[in-house]
Parts: structure tokens; sequence; C-alpha cells
């Protein structure tokens, strides 16, 4: 349930690569086209800085592929030079690490006939991937030595063998919540081929682990079980060493973030949150492994830290603030200023990475692109990656950042998208697109998603608001709990305000306006299609919350929810959860609401979708659908799901904005037809 935001000149970067593409007629980007969109989705540096190994995601074409989620492609870049793929086709590479010689590429996949994901290593000067450990069960991370003898990888405990029998003679009962493998650390001797991996004695559920640079101590959090819920408010960090025992423990409260070793391995360096309460991890923390005190180095009072490395003894970290954001390089033990490597207005760098010689890569999205990789320089942000040349080619509308005053004079940031073709003076329909969370927020960066298909609808001639209501980052820790047990309201008229203050400039048509999210705000949406119903024409929503009493009973994050949203329990405070509920207010709901969930949500149980469901259609005063997608979760993950997401609201909020309304469009998306031309397709061919 878990994006800020800026106006920028897009000269600085420069294309890589060209290309060309159907949409070169300039009519703006489609919904076909936002299915085949890829990025960057991590980047590596060599320790010697000599090569950067990146992997990028690889859309499955809908109608045309068998199902499923993106594929990851691996890719090296010899500094200076062009990119080499390494390993491509229909492959998942994920956990890119690099042996501390630079000589070896590690990466967690599934090949061949593995049944479960394991731990390969590939030579960076060619060769073929070898597999250096697998067991059965899923290897979910790992670490290598600074020797590059020893690694260190996380997994559930395995099933028993004799499960797959009890399946088939039927015992398939499962204990809720009590029957989840734990999450434990293994050792791996990489000298002996032999060996079998060694499981670790450290207590708890093994989030992350991370050898040292100098030694062989472990630098891991921990939480009491490997329950969500217990990962984000009851982490812990400490240093252990190979035989479990404890070398240093530190003191923390609240969610935590990143945790690294700084160069000299003396320190480490996390990001944190001020006390239990905190929304986010978004301050920088530093704690000594020898006298084990812990110092804020970065405080977020108006803004959050995102990511952060060290590079000798400096910390250099991305920070987020207001609507921009920016890479900044701090001396620790030196007493000089911080300097901005990158400052604000040069993209959203998401996450960064840095060599021994100081070379820093980041992943940068801006208005123009999806997420690239780029080098910081001293001439300043240079290009790498250009992942979509078809891109270049399409004309984009114009996106800037939108500030109004809330109704109690609240300042609250958005960014706003215009209809493709816009002429000053006319009204357009208008769609409010919500982030979740609300700890999140939305940048002035790319915004175009299946579910928030925002540059396509600007070609179809609306307005896109995408509102940083109150109790969003990267406006710092005041700003982000001002949400606290206040759910709904104002915090949902914030984007209420927005929409306002867009018809008071005479840009939008106030009878046009549609709203939509996910999660958080699918809650939103929820909440403005009942208790604000006469604002919005239309609705979306998706993964959303309807009841807040009933929420606490189905999700798998209720003290989340209690220490930093709604700072109270059902049982003490009923009257205001019930009354904060968008079932509360059902009987004000006259706006089209079209709700679609994964089926097998466990943050936002299904349920919450069919309970407003069931109470709209019953009181019969408004249009609802649900629609469900069997195995998706918290979010569609898979490309026919996404792209049915897509087609889905885009109908729904043409049906209602711009055309004649009334009841709802037809259910069947003829998908057959769809099919059986691309199978014609894929025949001539």
């Amino acid at each position: 349930m878990k994006n800020i935001l800026f106006f920028m000149g897009l000269a600085l970067f420069a294309s890589v690569g060209a290309g060309t593409s159907h949409a070169a007629e300039n009519k703006g980007l489609t919904l076909e086209d936002i299915a085949k969109i890829e990025s960057v989705t991590s980047a590596q540096v060599s320790p010697d800085g000599k090569w950067i190994a990146y992997t990028q995601s690889k859309k499955r074409k809908p109608y045309v592929d068998d199902d499923g989620p993106a594929w990851s492609e691996l890719y090296v870049k010899p500094v200076g030079k062009e990119a080499k793929p390494f390993i491509v086709g229909e492959v998942n590479i994920g956990s890119v690490r690099w042996s501390s010689d630079s000589s070896h590429i590690y990466y967690i996949a599934m090949r061949n006939a593995d049944t479960f994901a394991g731990v390969y290593s590939i030579p960076v000067d060619g060769g073929e991937s070898q597999k250096v450990v697998s067991i059965k069960s899923n290897i979910m991370s790992y670490t290598l030595n600074k020797d590059g003898d020893k690694l260190v990888f996380i997994a559930r405990d395995a099933a028993p063998e004799h499960t797959e029998k009890l399946v088939q003679k039927g015992f398939q009962a499962k204990v809720y919540e009590e029957d989840v493998a734990d999450v434990k650390a293994w050792l791996v001797n990489l000298n002996d081929k032999d060996a079998e991996p060694k499981k670790l004695d450290i207590d708890g559920a093994v989030i992350s682990a991370k050898f040292s640079p100098v030694n062989d101590q472990l630098l891991v959090q921990t939480s009491p079980s490997p329950r969500i819920d217990d990962v984000y408010m009851k982490k812990s960090l400490q240093v252990v060493d190979l035989k479990g025992n404890v070398v240093a423990k530190f003191k923390t409260e609240g969610k935590q973030g990143k945790a690294i070793w700084s160069t000299d391995g003396q320190h480490i360096a996390f990001l944190g949150a001020n006390d239990y309460n905190d929304p986010t991890a978004g301050a920088l923390y530093v704690a000594s492994v020898k006298d084990k005190t812990v110092s804020k180095r970065v405080s977020n009072d108006e803004s959050h830290v995102m990511d952060l490395a060290w590079h000798n003894d400096d910390i250099i970290y991305i920070e987020h603030k207001g609507l921009e954001s920016r890479v900044v390089k701090a001396a620790f033990m030196r007493r000089i200023a911080s300097m901005p490597l990158v400052d604000y207005g040069n993209g959203i760098q998401r996450s960064l990475s840095v060599a021994n010689n100081g070379a820093v890569y980041v992943l940068v999205d801006t208005a123009k692109h999806p997420r690239e990789l780029f080098a910081i320089t001293g001439a300043g942000m240079q290009r790498l990656t250009n992942t979509n040349p078809w891109l270049d080619d399409v004309q984009l509308a114009k996106q800037e950042g939108f500030e109004y005053e809330a109704r109690d004079g609240l300042k609250i940031q958005g960014v706003l998208v215009y209809p493709l073709n816009y002429k000053k003076g006319k009204r357009y329909p208008m769609i409010a697109f919500v982030h979740g969370g609300p700890e999140s927020h939305r940048s002035n960066g790319w915004n175009t998603r299946y579910a928030d298909p925002i540059q396509a609808v600007a070609a179809k001639g609306y307005f896109a608001f995408i509102p940083n209501y109150r109790g969003s980052t990267g406006r710092g820790d005041e700003f982000a709990r001002l949400d606290q047990h206040a759910y709904a309201d104002p915090e949902f008229t914030d984007i209420l305000d927005g929409k306002l203050a867009l018809v008071e400039k005479g840009m939008v048509d106030g009878d046009k306006v549609g709203i939509t999210g996910g999660s958080y705000g699918g809650y939103a949406t929820a909440w403005s299609a009942t208790k604000l119903s006469e604002h919005y024409a239309a609705g979306v929503m998706f993964v959303g919350i309807s009841n807040q009493l009933s929420k606490f009973g189905t999700t798998d994050i209720p003290n989340e929810m209690h220490a930093v949203h709604a700072r109270a329990w059902p049982w003490d405070d009923y009257q205001w959860m019930l009354e904060t509920s968008p079932i509360y207010h059902v009987k004000n709901a006259k706006t089209p609401l079209l709700i679609m969930h994964g089926d097998s949500d466990t943050r936002v149980h299904p349920s919450q979708s069919m309970e407003l469901y069931r109470y709209i259609k019953t009181l019969g005063q408004a249009p609802v659908r649900l629609v469900l997608y069997p195995g998706e979760g918290h979010g569609n993950r898979k490309a026919a799901a996404q792209y049915d997401y897509s087609l889905r609201l885009v109908r729904w909020m043409d049906h209602y904005l711009k055309g004649d309304g009334g009841e709802p469009p037809a259910y069947d998306l003829k998908h057959e037809k769809k099919l059986k031309e691309e199978s014609e397709k894929e025949t001539e061919k």
C-alpha cells in the first residue's frame, strides 16, 4: 500500500539511439503502447568501475505470448562503450551482484530444469553461467564475502519431502499464519563444491544479510517472524559472526529500510523512522559497530531519503523533497558541508550504485521517459540507455507541477498532465489518479503505467491530475503524519480541492470528473464515490478499502495500520472507524463505480471490494461492476490482467465522462476477437 514532482528542462538529457514506431503519427500514447513500455529495473557498477551490469524488463505481448509477468534480462555495459546483452530472452534475472575482484557477475534465477530459484555466476569477459548453489526452496537474496570463498543466502525452510504425497491424499489443511515456513540464512563454502549449505544460528526471521567489506561478519536485519506485519514494524539491526554470535546490536524503533556497511567496516548507515509511529523510514542514520551508538545524520523534517551508498568516508544518498529529487554527497568524518552531486530539477533519481573509484550511477525517470540508467559526471547527468527508442517519436502531453490551497489553508502539491492538444479557454474532462500508501508520493517524472494510463488518457483529451494529498511522503515527517487518526477527511477533500481549483481556473469541466486509484488510492476512490459522490461522475476503485473495521480483521498488516495510520484499535474507536468507511456513506452513492481486485490479495482482502459492490448493487442508486482477477494479489503482475485492467478503466471513464452514461458498457471486452486477429497475423508471417 505503499511517489514528488518538479517542472524540469529536459535539454539536459540526450537521447541514446533512435527508433521509429507506429506512434510516429504524433497522436500520443495508446494503451497498446503502454503495454509494451520497458525500463531499466536495477543497476550495479563493478567495484573497479569498469563495468555496469543492469537488468531490463521485457514485456510479454498480450494475445501473443503466454501470460505471465514481464521478463527480466541482464545487460553489461563496459564504461564508455555499448552495452552487451548477457542473458536475454525468456529469463528472470534478479539480485545482480559483483565479485569483489569484478571478474564475475552473480544473480538469482530459475534456469533450464530448475524447480526453485538458485544463485548463478557468469564471467564478465565471456563464458557460460554456472550454478553456484540451490536448495529445495527459492533463494530470496544472498551476499558474498570479500575473499570470494563464502556466500550466505536467505531462503525459507524447504517443505518436507512427504508434502506432495499428503496433498495427493487430500491432506491440505492450512493453519492460518502459523504454518508459514521460517526464513533463515545459510552459509555456503564456495571452495568446497561438495559441501552442503549450513543454516546459521540467528534468532528470528532473517530479512537481509550483508558481509562486511573487511571480514566475515554479517550485517543482518531480522524480525520476530516472516509475517509482513513483523517485517514492516519490528525489524532489528545487528552484526553477527558466522556462528550466530551477536557482535553489535543497535537500538532502533519503527520502520527500517536499507542498511549498508561503511567502506572500512566500522559503521553502518541505514534508513529509519523517527519513532514507532513514523509512517516512513525516511531519515538517514549511522551506527558505530564499536560502541553501538546510533546517530541521525540526515533528518526527514522536510524531505525523505530514498536510497544510500558509501564511498570512502562519504555517504551518497538520494533525497526527495517537495516536488523534486537530488543526489547528495555528505562527508562522514570530515567537517565540510554536504555537496549536491545532482541538484533538484534534473530528473527523478530512484536508486544508485557507486564504484570504488567514486563513479556514481543512478536510475532516473523524467516526464519524457521511464526509468533509465544515467552516470553522474562533472558535466552533469549522462544518459546511458534508451530502453524504448520508439518513444522518442511519440508526442507526449505537457506535464507540470501544480500547487493549490486546501480548504484549511494547507498547501498541496500535485502533477498535472494536460490534454495532448490543449487549447486555452476550453474546459476538458479530468481524471484524478490517486496514489496508494498513503506513505508514498508521485513525482513529476514518468507516471504512466497500466493502472495509471495517464499519457493515454491525455491523448484522448483528458486532464490527468495526480495529487500528493496530506499523508504523502516527500514533504517531511510532519506532513506524512497529517492523516493519522484523520482518515478520509481532510485527506480526500485535498483531492477534491484540487479539482475545484482547476474548475475555478476554467480548465476543467466540473461535471465530467472521474477518480481512480489503487489500495489507499482505492479507498480515496470509494470515499469519493460515496461520501463525496456529488463531485465525481465516474470512479474506478482498485484493490481498495471500503470498511475500516473489517479491513483490520482481514489484512496482513494490522499492527502497521494501528501504528502509522489509524493510531487506534477498532475496539477502542469503533464508531470513528465505521464513519470513515465508504460503506457507511453508501446511501449518498450516485457515482458509477467500477471495482477491480485480485482474488488472492492479502493486503486488502477482496472481500473489501465485494462488500462495497453488494451494498451499492442492492441499494440500486448507481451503476456498479466488480471484476476479480484470478491469482493476482495487491496489484496485477501478469500481462493479460494488466492490459485488461487498462482497457476496462479507460472504457469506463470514456462511457461516463465523454459518452452518454447510463447503464454500464458491456462487460465482455471481446478478447477472443483480438486473439483471433493476432493468431492470423502470426500465421501470415
